[in-house]
């Protein structure tokens, strides 16, 4: 039994500690050195952001595509090192 789902009480006894968190968090697929820093992403949305005129009301689809953007360039440089 996993030791991580048992909470130890201030009277000693050991209770069962019953979250649906953990079965919703889906598992992380990220590679460690793959995921890029917030600052990288920031820089790069803001790029794509002055790029399409500097219109407002496209943030997320900027951040989102920035983030894309460069991992999708980690991971090629990744297999270039490897």
């Amino acid at each position: 039994m996993n030791a991580s789902l048992f909470k130890t009480t201030r009277e000693g006894f050991n209770m069962a500690q019953h979250t649906d968190t953990d079965r919703r968090r889906p598992a992380d697929t990220t590679q460690p050195g793959i995921a890029p820093s917030a600052d990288d992403v920031a820089r790069r949305a803001y790029e794509l952001y002055e790029a399409r005129g500097g219109e407002p009301g496209a943030d997320l689809d900027d951040w989102l595509k920035a983030e894309s953007e460069l991992r999708t360039l980690r991971k090629a440089n990744a297999v270039k090192s490897a």
